[in-house]
């Protein structure tokens, strides 16, 4: 429970970070990386810039839903149902549109420091990476819950194993020592 206490307020902070974040600075990424294309590939990077709108939708619903399944689920444990998970993701996502909307209406010193980290994805290396981590988070999370999972499973087998092996251990000595009188 004090653990919990201590790592909650966290992983609040990094989910509602990362839902202001990709607001910000999906579509600027989004747009380095295709003129980025457009340089190398003329015809490839005009595909691109026509649907350039589907392309930050792809990309910010990768966020979405990664913040949405993997934080409430880090929040609240696995175990809690789908309403308390809608209501962590809801409260997050409507904070996040509020500073949003207060940065942007007070534009003091504080909304010039986060909108000075855009001209980062104006590298298109770390425009790339920036695209590129939410799906490598998805893989990372996906790769240590099948890892998990079969450390569990292999746990449970090897108890198995040893109830049978001890078991058979017993029923030998029983049929031994019957033998015996």
């Amino acid at each position: 429970m004090g653990k919990a206490v201590l790592i909650t307020p966290l992983y609040i902070s990094v989910a509602w970070t990362l839902m202001v974040s990709y607001q910000l600075f999906t579509q600027i990424a989004v747009t380095t990386v295709t003129d980025y294309i457009n340089v190398f590939w003329p015809s490839v990077g005009a595909w691109l810039v026509s649907r350039m709108d589907m392309i930050v939708f792809i990309h910010a619903f990768a966020w979405v839903f990664l913040l949405s399944s993997a934080i409430p689920s880090v929040i609240l444990g696995k175990g809690k149902g789908v309403l308390a998970q809608f209501f962590v993701c809801l409260t997050l996502t409507f904070s996040a549109f509020i500073v949003q909307d207060i940065l942007t209406t007070y534009r003091d010193r504080s909304i010039v420091q986060i909108f000075s980290l855009t001209s980062l994805f104006n590298n298109p290396f770390l425009a790339i990476g920036y695209l590129s981590m939410p799906y490598l988070l998805m893989l990372g999370f996906d790769i240590h819950s099948r890892r998990k999972q079969k450390k569990k499973k292999e746990k449970i087998e090897s108890a198995t194993d040893a109830y049978l092996k001890d078991a058979s251990d017993a029923e030998e000595k029983a049929q031994e020592e019957e033998s015996s009188y």
